[in-house]
């Protein structure tokens, strides 16, 4: 059985994909930071699903808190190795450049970037070592096209779409995929503020798309169906951006 841990996995696109991987005959490792009833939520759903995982708290964007917690895993779990790893976890604080606070800047980078370095670097060994591993990074439309607003969003989602190419070439000859999922506009918590019937206009299919569009793409590149795909970005967004 494959062990999946999914970052930010407590609500939205990340309890979607949570629960698309556990019905794929995973073991689930729920990531959360702030929100133990929405982690413990998904977990029922997971289960409900037909399949089973454990809820597992820290930051992404603190190195510290992702080196303690996966190595008091790994150490519970001698012989188990996570061999599916989705970077979902992610934050907004959107602005114009000319009014963005450095914390606000920062704060965006930690979380969306810096996290895929702390949490891939930890995990890769071990699927280097079996020969076997999944990297699906869920990055942004605002990553390939830029959104007004989101320069930091932007920006830390574009890093991790150039680190995914690039990491890809580093581990492909092991057996190791590196791939991304370009989500658009997604309901979840994320966006309920947005206008959608306004927004739904700019978008070919002309509505919003669901959480478990996106974990049917996020659960292909981690199955084994896409041996030989690697270094790609898919985007999941009814045609908005292409």
């Amino acid at each position: 059985m494959n062990i999946a841990l999914v970052t930010g996995g407590s609500r939205g696109i990340g309890r979607a994909i949570c629960v698309k991987l556990a019905s794929s005959g995973c073991y689930v490792l729920i990531n959360y930071n702030h929100s133990p009833e929405e982690a413990e939520k998904t977990l029922q759903m997971v289960k409900e699903a037909g399949g089973d995982g454990m809820t597992l708290q820290f930051d992404v964007s603190d190195q510290s808190q992702v080196e303690k917690a996966l190595g008091e895993w790994q150490s519970a779990n001698e012989g188990k190795y996570i061999s599916i790893l989705v970077n979902n976890a992610g934050i907004r604080k959107d602005a114009l450049v000319m009014w963005m606070k450095n914390e606000e800047w920062q704060d965006v980078l930690n979380t969306n970037l810096n996290s895929f370095l702390y949490v891939t670097r930890f995990l890769i060994k071990d699927m280097l070592l079996k020969r076997f591993g999944r990297i699906v990074n869920v990055v942004s439309l605002s990553g390939l096209k830029g959104l007004p607003g989101q320069a930091n969003y932007s920006a830390a989602k574009a890093g991790v779409i150039g680190a995914t190419k690039a990491m890809a070439q580093e581990v492909a000859k092991k057996n190791v995929t590196v791939n991304a999922v370009a989500p658009g506009f997604i309901r979840t918590d994320m966006t309920k503020e947005l206008d959608e019937s306004q927004l739904k206009q700019m978008i070919p299919m002309g509505r919003f798309g669901n959480p478990e569009e996106v974990a049917e793409a996020v659960a292909f590149l981690a199955s084994e169906k896409a041996s030989y795909i690697t270094g790609t970005v898919i985007n999941v967004n009814g045609g908005l951006y292409t």
